[in-house]
């Protein structure tokens, strides 16, 4: 491991200058990536000063540096934890081995398709929120998104780094179609439908950062694990960065979920629409929505793929080998029991061998997570003395993906005959009618300090300045 060096073209502590070929195609990337970030980056401000962290280290303590930056100048780099002689492959088949420095020949199918999975989520966002800047409820709100928007950039170039690196010329041809793949577009879609949906409001964005990036944090938790040493290390520091990511998403709908109970409890018969608030009924409407989509980012419930992935040691589960609840690394005797649909209006259930679960192992470790953060913000409700709460919708409602894609279920999980179902799911997922009224909220706040009317301000500035403070300087 090299030290870190910032004032390369690309910043890095891969000593990309030890690798000149390298060093030249991703120096030939590098322009195109540009051209992408100002036609599909933030919309509108990029001669403006935002006040980013940048990484410029990989210690645990000081990784990252704040300062005012124009996004196109931001110092986008390669950055990956350090490297360690004596760490081995814990888990599956190869269990107790040294970890690979190369890709194996008989998983170089494998391990590129997890990567170009990974890598295309990163720049599928940004180009989901990029007109968002324009309805910002705050300086502070609008700084979070482009610290997401940048650093969503930086993990693109993490995975590209790996293609560049490990696969030759289908690496480099993959990295390029990084850039023309577009989310939502007709013809070249992202390859995930989460990141095809539109994000037109900040209620929808702080779902997907609650929701879809949170998903992020437990795929790249697991990648953390891989026998492939480097693919191990980019994800451990990738997640370093995605904290920040999660943050902002549960925070976000917390201080929406505050200022509709304040609104509540202040509002002529409780209508929170005529001063300008979002119902309960729509905030649960969108989580819905995100939840049940972010659920199909985990894959099929029973997957070959997953398995292989287990066996071969490229992708373990959450916390493999640091958690005390993981005590069988190798995983050949253990079933999952899962309930599935039986045809019949019911379910039955189904024995899955635990390796072709992983998937849903892993997704149990993210549904606990949502958990966590729906106790903190039904909290918000009882304090302010509130009766109503809001709830995760059962793992088998409005689902795409899976044993129960496309059925008639209730968000408690239960079976409906069809024509019921479709008379009720405008009580379960927003309207178009609810998307235009969130819409119709989303008024731009610039002056430092004072936040749109629909959301509550953080308890707390970033970098330890204060609420008012200037988070974006505007040219």
């Amino acid at each position: 491991m090299s030290s870190v060096s910032l004032n390369e073209k690309i910043p890095n502590n891969v000593d990309l200058a030890g690798d000149r070929k390298l060093q030249r195609a991703l120096e030939e990337w590098q322009p195109n990536f540009i051209d992408w970030w100002m036609e599909m980056g933030p919309d509108g401000f990029q001669q403006d000063q935002i006040y980013l962290r940048t990484a410029v280290s990989v210690e645990e303590g000081g990784w990252a540096h704040f300062d005012y930056v124009k996004m196109p100048d931001y110092r986008w780099g390669i950055f990956l934890t350090p490297s360690s002689s004596e760490r081995t492959i814990g888990f599956g088949d190869q269990i107790g081995t040294p970890v690979w420095e190369q890709v194996p020949g008989d998983l170089r199918k494998e391990l590129r398709r997890i990567i170009v999975t990974q890598g295309d989520t990163e720049p599928a966002s940004v180009e989901q929120q990029r007109l968002l800047g324009k309805c910002a409820p705050s300086l502070y709100d609008l700084r979070n998104l482009f610290q997401v928007n940048v650093e969503e950039g930086r993990h693109l170039w993490a995975m590209v780094y790996l293609l560049h690196s490990y696969f030759g010329r289908d690496g480099r041809e993959e990295a390029e179609e990084m850039l023309v793949r577009r989310s939502g577009h007709r013809d070249s879609p992202r390859i995930l439908e989460t990141f095809n949906k539109p994000i037109d409001d900040w209620l929808a964005f702080f779902c997907f950062t609650m929701f879809t990036d949170r998903d992020g944090k437990y795929q790249l938790a697991a990648l953390a694990e891989s026998g492939f040493d480097p693919l191990a290390r980019s994800t451990q520091f990738m997640l370093t960065e995605e904290a920040h990511h999660l943050f902002v998403g549960e925070t976000g709908v917390g201080r929406v979920v505050e200022r509709t109970a304040e609104l509540m409890k202040a509002a002529p018969s409780g209508d929170v629409k005529a001063v300008g608030g979002i119902p309960l009924d729509i905030i649960q409407k969108y989580l819905n929505e995100w939840y049940s989509s972010s659920l199909d980012l985990f894959g099929g419930e029973d997957s070959s793929n997953a398995a292989i992935y287990f066996a071969t040691g490229l992708k373990g589960r959450y916390k493999e080998t640091t958690s005390s609840k993981i005590t069988d690394h190798v995983a050949l005797d253990g079933c999952y029991s899962l309930q599935i649909p039986n045809g019949e209006g019911g379910f039955t259930s189904q024995e899955i061998p635990l390796r072709r679960a992983m998937n849903l192992v892993l997704r149990d470790s993210y549904v606990d997570d949502c958990y966590r953060a729906l106790e903190r913000w039904n909290g918000v409700l009882e304090k302010a003395g509130l009766t109503e709460r809001l709830y995760l919708a059962s793992d088998r409602f409005n689902r795409r993906m899976g044993s129960c894609a496309n059925l008639p279920i209730a968000p408690d999980g239960s079976m409906m005959r069809p024509e019921v179902y479709a008379g009720r799911i405008a009580d379960w997922l927003p309207t178009q009618g609810d998307l235009a009224y969130v819409r119709s909220c989303m008024v731009s706040v610039t002056e430092p300090g004072k936040f749109a009317g629909w959301i509550a301000p953080p308890r707390k500035g970033i970098d330890g300045q204060p609420i008012d403070f200037k988070y974006v300087q505007f040219h």
